[in-house]
């Protein structure tokens, strides 16, 4: 009986560690911040991103080139692109439990290029702000949030 005890409680742990470690949609560290590692270039990366969100019927706010506003100054930047978009009927709840997470509403997401050449789709965590913010009574707003992005970025993790 404890054998198979042990059997279970080591098989389910095998199981949430795999599932954990498959989640792109999870902080990589304290920081909170959460990286994805895009199979397609910088510009098909925007683009279906930017796809992805309108046929969400998800409001989109602003891309700002960050490289080019760099190059501007007279300033090298790897190429660095910066897309606002969001929900207003979730997001402003984040906003009403908390006014200080506006400094983290609309949802912002990076697109940026490595020293490789690897593009890399970038966002703070949702739990980290939530924590961030204390805030404790939108938990299913926040799991939302996570999931819609993830479904987000998974439109350029593969070719």
């Amino acid at each position: 009986m404890n054998t198979r005890i042990v059997n279970l409680a080591t098989s389910l742990t095998l199981v949430l560690l795999l599932i954990s470690a498959a989640s792109p949609v999870r902080a990589d560290s304290d920081d909170g911040v959460v990286r994805v590692k895009s199979a397609v270039p910088m510009a098909e990366a925007i683009t279906r991103i930017k796809a992805d969100i309108a046929a969400k019927g998800i409001r989109f706010f602003s891309e700002i080139d960050q490289s080019k506003l760099a190059a501007d100054a007279g300033i090298k930047l790897r190429p660095s692109t910066l897309l606002v978009f969001g929900n207003p009927p979730l997001g402003t709840q984040f906003i009403t439990s908390n006014p200080n997470a506006g400094l983290d509403w609309p949802v912002r997401l990076l697109l940026t290029e490595d020293d490789n050449g690897d593009v890399w789709a970038v966002w703070t965590d949702f739990e980290w702000i939530a924590r961030r913010h204390n805030i404790k009574d939108r938990v299913p707003q926040f799991e939302m949030a996570t999931s819609v992005v993830g479904s987000i970025t998974s439109t350029i993790t593969t070719r």
